[in-house]
């Protein structure tokens, strides 16, 4: 998907909803963050929990989202989908946020390339394990395109997919790179499971939950 322009219209982008919350994942949790939700995404995870985001939208220019973002006051704003980085003008969007001295948190499935992403974004990158039904889509390029301040999140489903996980962080030697979190998809998986696994293997990995789900209802939206 790409943010359509025509002459003398500025850059602008889809957008599903623009909220403010906490950090509800990765090593930010907890923190308070604007979410800036791209719509449109290329995947279809089994478990998704953000099938809304597949269509409709609302386009706003990138310098009224921007102003729109930073209007709530809260330093951390991460940009969100969906996948967004299906739109082109979320590398811009991006670079606004930081002109405007935020802190900037980029969540994205792995299946596109990351190496155009600002170096001062912190990236969070998914990994899709088999139960996902998405393995395939996996863009194994971008782990050389990690940066000390990003961060692997892996989504486990099974046991199975913990195997996956575990091997894949091995091969790769990915916390050697950046931080690795491995969590639970939700109601399909008991986290202790996960937690005796990873310490079954001494994997020098981070368990986490999903936070928000836990504050309010696991469905609920802008939260």
């Amino acid at each position: 998907m790409e943010s359509p322009t025509s002459s003398g219209r500025a850059p602008r982008a889809k957008i599903t909803e623009v909220y403010a919350s906490v950090q509800g994942e990765s090593t930010h949790v907890g923190k308070p963050c604007v979410f800036i939700r791209l719509t449109g995404c290329n995947l279809r995870c089994t478990w998704c929990d953000s099938e809304f985001t597949f269509s409709g939208g609302e386009w706003k220019d990138l310098d009224a989202l921007v102003e729109q973002a930073h209007a709530f006051g809260i330093h951390t704003i991460e940009v969100t989908g969906g996948e967004p980085l299906l739109q082109k003008s979320c590398i811009p969007l991006m670079e606004r946020l930081l002109a405007h001295g935020h802190e900037v948190l980029l969540e994205t499935s792995g299946s596109l390339p990351i190496g155009p992403v600002p170096d001062a974004v912190h990236v969070i990158m998914d990994l899709k394990p088999p139960d996902s039904g998405e393995e395939h889509m996996n863009l194994w390029a971008n782990i050389t395109d990690l940066q000390p301040n990003d961060e692997v999140k892996i989504v486990l489903a099974s046991r199975r997919d913990y195997e996956w996980a575990r091997d894949v962080v091995r091969e790769h030697d990915l916390t050697a790179r950046c931080p690795v979190l491995f969590s639970p998809a939700w109601g399909l998986l008991d986290p202790a499971d996960i937690v005796q696994w990873i310490l079954d293997d001494a994997l020098p990995v981070r368990f986490q939950l999903q936070l928000h789900k836990y504050i309010w209802e696991p469905d609920a939206r802008t939260v």
